[in-house]
C-alpha cells in the first residue's frame, strides 16, 4: 500500500505524551506540511503559532481548561502546541484552518510524532488574554482560533481504530 495511505489509516489521536520536545527538524517538517494545506482560492487564510515555550504552553492549557470549567491539562501533557488561526475575512477560513490541522496531524504521524486536535481555540483566542498573547507576538487581524494541535512523543500507543461504519460511503454510478 502507498505510504501516504498507510499514514492516513494509522493516525490516531494521542492522549498521553512524554515530556521531551520533538527534534527541531521534525517540528519544522510538520509545520511546513501545514502550510501546504489546500485553501479556498489559494488565499492561505490560516496562520500557525508554534509554541515550544513551556510557560506559554502552560498558560494556553490553563486558558483551555478554564473554557471547559475544569482543572487539569487538556493538552494531555504534550510539550508542544501548534495554534492554528484563520482570517475570518476569508469566506473559507474554517475549512482552510481545518485542512491545516489535518496536514499537521498526518505529517506528525508520518514522522513518528503523536498529535491530537484540541478544541476551544476559538474561545481561548477570543478572550482578552488570548488577544493579548497574539498582540505580544505581533499578530494583528481578524483571526479566529481553529484548533490546538498538540505534539509530542506518545507515552503509550493509541488504541486500534474503531471499525468504519457500514454506511460511511454511498456510491452513485
Amino acid at each position: 500500500m502507498n505510504e501516504t495511505l498507510k499514514v492516513l489509516e494509522s493516525r490516531r489521536s494521542c492522549r498521553a505524551f512524554r515530556p521531551e520536545l520533538i527534534e527541531e527538524e521534525k517540528l519544522e517538517a510538520i509545520i511546513r506540511a501545514g502550510t501546504y494545506a489546500a485553501s479556498g482560492m489559494g488565499k492561505q487564510s490560516p496562520m500557525i503559532i508554534a509554541v515550544t515555550n513551556q510557560e506559554l504552553r502552560d498558560r494556553l492549557s490553563a486558558m483551555n481548561a478554564a473554557v471547559l470549567g475544569k482543572d487539569g491539562d487538556p493538552f494531555y501533557g504534550a510539550p508542544e502546541v501548534l495554534v492554528v488561526l484563520a482570517n475570518r475575512d476569508i469566506p473559507t477560513y474554517v475549512y482552510d484552518g481545518s485542512l491545516v490541522m489535518g496536514n499537521l496531524m498526518n505529517a506528525a504521524e508520518a514522522l513518528g510524532v503523536g498529535s491530537c486536535w484540541i478544541n476551544r481555540a476559538r474561545e481561548v483566542v477570543d478572550t482578552d488574554d488570548g488577544k493579548a498573547i497574539l498582540q505580544q507576538r505581533g499578530t494583528t487581524g481578524n483571526y479566529e482560533g481553529i484548533g490546538h494541535c498538540v505534539l509530542g512523543y506518545a507515552a503509550k500507543e493509541p488504541g486500534a481504530p474503531a471499525p468504519r461504519k457500514p454506511d460511511y460511503v454511498y456510491y452513485v454510478k
